[in-house]
């Protein structure tokens, strides 16, 4: 444990050299502080009598420093709580509650309490800054184009552009830099744990052996279903007249299924999915694999049953549950066949509809069948996949390993044969299939899920063990009585 008193008078040094240096105020303006004149001896001689009130005065309004030179009525912030050798500011406090508040009430989250919210926020920002710390002084840095790529990466995944984003935060009231700092910080604390925690998780083959036997246990009572769909795709920006006609046309389609129409042949005649030809058939799919909305409803369902209309962001779909089997069964077919594969994928955003996107793959796709371009060639210009660099190959790929649409019109191609566009929730692709081979279910990789699995699990469990460690290893001083009593009780 360091010294109490140390980072006492270390702070309050801090402090008085900040104060001395802006004009006794904390947070001060950027003109420059002009030198104040000699003080006259009458003053002076006075100041005695009325230095206990003013210090009183002070002490009660800052939290116990007294600006040097300067009357009582002086606005400063206060410190809440004394980390090692920095502090938490009332200021630096309340703009987290208030940009978590926000947020909680932009998700409709129920709030706590004020104490309770307050409390919460305050042991975050403690654990944080004693990590932060910890990578300052192992030399842990986040420069400037790294925290702009990863802002990059947080906006396409909202679908937004950069400045987009940024609008969006100062709509919310979030001011842009301090969100840039707080994703920073998010990654160097990120970058800290890979260091001390991830890299020294060790999994033993005793442990996957125990593993992999638990699991084909459990396997008996899981189950996977084959599913079919028909889906009707709402146009981008579609009025309320629009998305209406194309919920008339489900409907219409769920008519006549209810009166024994074919459902196969439903597909193919009404589906906007890319398997529509095939009788929309997805194949079997386990129910945590589907979004929750499909799973809820197939999983009420028995072989040969409909679901009901469902509305997705973009569509509306009916699923056919055409049969239902266990793992056990599942893994007990023979061979799996595993087809090696590549892509370009063009992401859907406020710049880019999908009609464009289906546009320029369409382009790409006619100078891919002339041989006027490569293939690795164009997925490296152009693809917003992280396999673009690789000439957009995706390795040898097994039944379930990418999304519903593309494994299907991936499998109906022929070796060498480009796609039409599809369209999945990244956005739209053209695939190319470069080989097949159909082989045992590899025991290789069986493990190597087991021992992932494994992982995930342990690291969680060393994650949350390594930061109480950091925490209770910090030096923490609460300024506030209510806060150290919140504290005390919350142990």
């Amino acid at each position: 444990m360091r010294n109490a008193r140390k980072y006492q008078m270390k702070l309050l040094a801090v402090l008085l050299c900040t104060a001395a240096l802006s004009g006794c105020s904390l947070f001060s303006s950027k003109k420059k502080a002009e030198p104040a004149p000699a003080p006259a001896a009458a003053p002076a001689a006075a100041a005695p009598a009325a230095a206990p009130a003013a210090a009183a005065a002070a002490k009660k309004d800052t939290g116990g420093f007294i600006p040097p030179g300067e009357s009582g009525n002086v606005a400063i912030d206060s410190i809440v709580v004394v980390v090692n050798d920095d502090v938490i500011t009332q200021r630096e406090l309340a703009n987290r509650i208030k940009t978590v508040t926000a947020r909680m009430k932009a998700q409709n989250v129920q709030m706590p309490s004020a104490a309770d919210l307050r409390r919460q926020l305050l042991e975050r920002m403690i654990v944080e800054r004693s990590q932060l710390q910890m990578a300052k002084e192992y030399g842990v840095r986040v420069d400037d184009l790294q925290l702009d790529r990863a802002i990059q990466r947080i906006a396409e995944a909202q679908k937004l552009s950069v400045q987009q984003l940024r609008d969006q935060m100062e709509k919310d009231g979030t001011p842009y830099a301090s969100f840039r700092e707080e994703i920073r910080e998010e990654i160097i604390m990120q970058r800290l744990r890979e260091h001390e925690v991830d890299a020294k998780i060790q999994i033993s083959d005793a442990e996957v052996d125990s593993f992999v036997a638990a699991e084909k246990a459990a396997a008996a009572e899981q189950y996977e279903i084959n599913i079919s769909q028909i889906m009707i795709r709402i146009p981008d920006n579609a009025t309320a007249e629009v998305i209406a006609q194309r919920r008339a046309r489900a409907e219409e389609v769920m008519r006549q299924l209810r009166t024994g129409a074919d459902f196969a042949k439903m597909a193919a005649t009404y589906s906007d999915a890319s398997d529509a030809l095939q009788g929309g058939a997805v194949g079997w799919r386990q129910p945590e694999r589907l979004p929750p909305v499909f799973a809820e409803a197939l999983t009420k369902l028995k072989a040969g049953q409909v679901t009901p209309i469902i509305k997705s962001t973009g569509a509306f779909h009916i699923l056919k549950a055409v049969d239902r089997r266990s793992l056990a069964e599942a893994q007990a077919v023979a061979s799996v066949q595993q087809t090696h594969a590549r892509h370009i994928l063009i992401k859907v955003t406020p710049t880019m509809s999908a009609a464009d996107a289906k546009r320029k793959l369409l382009e790409l796709k006619e100078r891919l069948d002339n041989g006027a371009a490569k293939f690795e060639d164009l997925a490296r210009l152009v693809s917003n996949d992280g396999s673009a660099s690789k000439g957009g190959d995706l390795g040898w790929l097994y039944p379930g390993d990418v999304m519903p649409e593309f494994e299907a019109a991936m499998n109906n191609l022929k070796i060498g044969e480009v796609s039409q566009p599809v369209e999945t929730s990244f956005g739209l692709h053209l695939i190319e299939v470069l080989e097949r081979k159909t082989d045992d279910l590899s025991k290789e990789r069986e493990r190597n899920n087991a021992r992932q699995a494994l992982r995930d699990r342990k690291l969680e469990e060393a994650t949350e063990s390594w930061q109480r460690e950091v925490r209770d290893r910090a030096y923490v001083e609460y300024r506030n009585e209510d806060d150290k009593a919140a504290n005390a009780a919350s142990k």
